[in-house]
């Protein structure tokens, strides 16, 4: 099993180009973390049930499989990622020739609640945004960092993999790889900009001193920030500001594409700034942006409003 699964990971990397987030929890799904207590894994389940050939793998397995998650009260988001990988494994035994039937054809996942997503409202982001302090190189980073991913759109992991020649300061483009190496255009306003321009002519040449790096935002010692930093960042201003929301990268991604749409922005075209390969998955703002209307509707017109009785 292990020289598989090997051949599949270098599969899932040269063949397939996934990246290095996708490779990683793929793997996890298949053969379990290092974290204490019972391994999730679908290779250790198999293990426990005595299965030593993946030849030996049937549907009922799978049910069996999707059943203890359940009883060991793993979240169904995380049940359907560990599906996914699975699903994503057995297409390449299939593929290789290793199995002759994919057990995996008639297994569908849990059914996922269905959340809005958040975000935060125009005072919120205000708020936000003015919180770092630019008097210093690491508050100028910070400062251009957070008008970027809430002007933009961008990931994180694109934030964090964005090179100087990936930015037109002219134009007020980005030139983003995102996932599978697909590119688009991103764009960014006037106020991202000035905060990006004043970090790359005064924060970062202090910040990189006499190293050299082609990364856009850096740390202290002149080197590329990783995404846990950048978390570490916007919890830190969420703090700051006393904004009691919890507020993730992912959630200035979230309040971009919901501020477009609450502006009047077609959804193809807001699909198209964030990347998405299916307008499915952009839909979802505007069940926010339509709950956002029924609010303003209901505070604002003159008979929509609940009348207050007396006792």
């Amino acid at each position: 099993m292990q020289e598989i699964l090997n051949r599949y990971i270098d599969y899932l990397r040269v063949g397939r180009n996934a990246s290095p987030y996708t490779v990683r929890n793929y793997y996890n799904s298949l053969v379990g973390n290092n974290i204490r207590g019972t391994q999730k894994g679908f290779f250790p389940f198999l293990i426990t049930k005595k299965i030593d050939s993946l030849e030996k793998v049937n549907k009922q397995t799978l049910r069996d499989y999707i059943m203890w998650l359940m009883e060991q009260r793993v979240a169904k988001t995380s049940i359907t990622c560990k599906l996914s990988a699975i699903r994503s494994f057995y297409v390449y035994l299939q593929k290789e020739g290793l199995i002759q039937e994919n057990p995996m054809e008639k297994i569908s996942s849990p059914k996922l609640d269905r959340r809005l997503p958040s975000y935060l409202t125009n005072d919120e982001i205000n708020r936000f945004l003015l919180a770092p302090d630019i008097s210093t190189p690491t508050g100028q980073r910070d400062r251009a960092i957070l008008e970027l991913l809430y002007a933009s759109g961008l990931r994180v992991s694109e934030l964090v993999h964005l090179k100087l020649s990936q930015i037109d300061m002219d134009t007020r483009e980005i030139r983003v790889v995102g996932k599978s190496s697909k590119e688009r255009l991103a764009l960014m306003g006037k106020p991202a900009a000035d905060a990006i321009a004043v970090y790359l002519q005064q924060g970062r040449p202090t910040l990189l001193g006499k190293k050299k790096s082609e990364a856009v935002f850096i740390n202290r010692y002149g080197q590329r920030l990783i995404e846990r930093r950048i978390q570490k960042i916007v919890t830190r201003y969420t703090r700051i500001t006393g904004i009691t929301k919890k507020v993730h990268p992912h959630t200035l991604r979230h309040t971009f594409a919901t501020h477009l749409l609450d502006g009047g922005a077609d959804l193809r075209v807001v699909q198209e700034l964030l990347g998405h390969a299916s307008l499915t998955t952009t839909q979802i703002y505007t069940h926010v942006s339509q709950s956002q209307a029924r609010k303003v509707y209901l505070a604002a017109h003159p008979l929509a409003k609940e009348k207050k009785t007396d006792d």
